[in-house]
């Protein structure tokens, strides 16, 4: 009985694996067609009406000789809008730039290549959700014991997190390019570097905090990473919005990128709530893992690296949002607070468990 058990169990592993190497060719059929839907963007009268908009034009005219691009379907429901494309006007304010069309910067094909990557994202998703799922039932426990396991369990979520955003009809379909590429570097990080054969887990960690404090963990996680890409591009967008209002005239590839992209006070207002949104779960992460450090070693706090540096992240996005908040911080200053603390909670996951000893986190399994 006990030698089935074993091989069932070694049946499930190598099943989980196959999962997700599956799910890492469809994430790259995904990100080609992220790509695709860009290039097809880039194609569009898009471009082209904004070149023409910015050539020092009368800044009454724009509007009415834009031309169109909307695509109506009969019986359909995509109806893609003619993109509003910011102008140099002195009467604009940058609190109303109207957001870009997206992706697909208003072509029809592009939208199409779009729609496919958003498909193939969700298979991706189901195959990695299966990997995930046979790991654990080969180990028979939560399935992230060591960081291969945290890593695919990870990536599901910020997919997850993802679809989960589109399903709610949000804009951000611009996210699928720079979600997948980094889900496609964590896999392949997972696989060739962090991948653990499977085992059963240390003392430590036999509790049920395991399901408590790491599952919400590696949400918070998730939901920070979505935050953080969303920053990262309103720096872009606000360059590009501020130069435009400045009179300059920003480099081919950046008109034809940003432009699609949500407005800057989007982007910014976006990952302001997202980040507020998940800090209470943080702070209870924090609090879930001090009780289960109460219960596996007998004190609540000992500041082991691990311990410290949950702690600084929580104290980075603190900051963050009370800036926000109280002092009035906006804009690029907030941006850069927002970055600061997600590097903080990036070491959290990787540097700490990896280039850090001395720690009772050490059954990361990368030691």
């Amino acid at each position: 009985m006990t030698t089935l058990a074993a091989t069932t169990n070694e049946s499930l592993a190598q099943i989980s694996n196959v999962l997700i190497y599956s799910a890492m060719a469809v994430y790259t059929l995904a990100f080609f067609a992220y790509i695709t839907e860009w290039i097809f963007g880039s194609r569009s009268k898009v471009a082209r009406t904004a070149a023409a908009l910015t050539a020092g034009t009368d800044a009454a005219k724009p509007a009415a000789s834009a031309p169109a691009v909307a695509v109506r379907k009969a019986g359909g429901t995509t109806v893609l809008e003619r993109p509003e494309v910011v102008v140099r006007s002195s009467g604009t304010s940058r609190a109303d730039v109207p957001d870009g069309p997206g992706a697909h910067g208003g072509d029809e094909q592009g939208d199409l290549y779009g729609r496919i990557a958003v498909s193939l994202t969700v298979l991706g998703f189901l195959l990695s959700f299966g990997g995930v799922l046979t790991r654990a039932l080969s180990v028979q426990r939560a399935p992230w014991g060591n960081m291969y396991e945290f890593n695919i369990t990870f990536t599901t979520v910020a997919v997850g997190v993802y679809l989960a955003l589109l399903a709610f009809r949000r804009n951000v379909r611009w996210m699928g390019l720079p979600l997948i590429t980094a889900v496609l570097l964590d896999l392949g990080l997972a696989v060739t570097v962090l991948y653990t054969e499977s085992d059963q887990l240390v003392p430590a960690l036999h509790s049920y905090w395991l399901y408590i404090h790491v599952s919400t963990a590696i949400l918070c996680g998730a939901v920070f990473y979505v935050a953080a890409v969303s920053t990262i591009l309103y720096l872009f967008r606000d360059s590009y919005e501020n130069k435009l209002a400045s009179g300059g005239t920003p480099g081919r590839f950046a008109t034809s990128v940003l432009e699609r992209l949500p407005a800057a006070s989007s982007l910014d207002k976006f990952a302001y709530r997202v980040n507020a949104a998940v800090f209470p779960l943080w702070t209870f992460t924090i609090i879930a893992g001090a009780i289960w450090a109460g219960d596996a070693w007998g004190r609540y706090w000992g500041w082991d690296p691990k311990e410290t540096w949950s702690f600084i992240t929580w104290i980075a996005y603190a900051c963050y949002l009370h800036a926000r908040a109280t002092a009035g911080w906006k804009g690029r200053k907030a941006a850069y607070l927002a970055l600061i603390a997600f590097g903080c909670w990036l070491f959290n996951y990787y540097g700490v468990n990896i280039f850090v000893s001395g720690s009772k986190h050490s059954y990361a399994g990368v030691e």
